[in-house]
């Protein structure tokens, strides 16, 4: 909250026209306020659903850092649908949410098995 909602509400702020006062409505910031804070809230999951994908067996840590383009462009997509219609909002959640999947695949790696040679069988000489 602290680290966003600044930028966020002076850009707004200073995207006014010069004479124009701004009256917020509470009800429109409460909403705006909310989606801001349930869109960085699912944002801050990232990590946790990437290790889980990984530890289930869903998907694998090359398999995710295969996704990595499509991941970036999926987060600044996520940002454009989840906040308001400015660039910097967009950026603001976009680029953490991209370092989070990234967090969350060193994350994946190093919790994940290696996967070990077999070992040969001396019942199969």
């Amino acid at each position: 909250y602290f680290g966003v909602f600044p930028f966020v509400f002076g850009f707004i702020a200073n995207t006014a026209p010069q004479g124009v006062e701004i009256m917020t409505d509470i009800d429109k910031y409460l909403s705006f306020v909310i989606n801001m804070f349930i869109a960085f809230g699912l944002a801050f999951e990232t990590p946790v659903a990437v290790i889980l994908l990984v530890k289930f067996g869903i998907l694998s840590v090359v398999q995710l850092r295969g996704a990595r383009r499509y991941v970036i462009v999926g987060a600044f997509i996520v940002g454009a649908v989840f906040t308001p219609p400015d660039a910097i909002s967009q950026t603001l959640l976009a680029l953490p949410l991209w370092l989070l999947y990234e967090i969350g695949i060193i994350a994946a790696s190093r919790m994940s098995p290696l996967v070990k040679e077999p070992s040969p069988d001396p019942l199969d000489s």
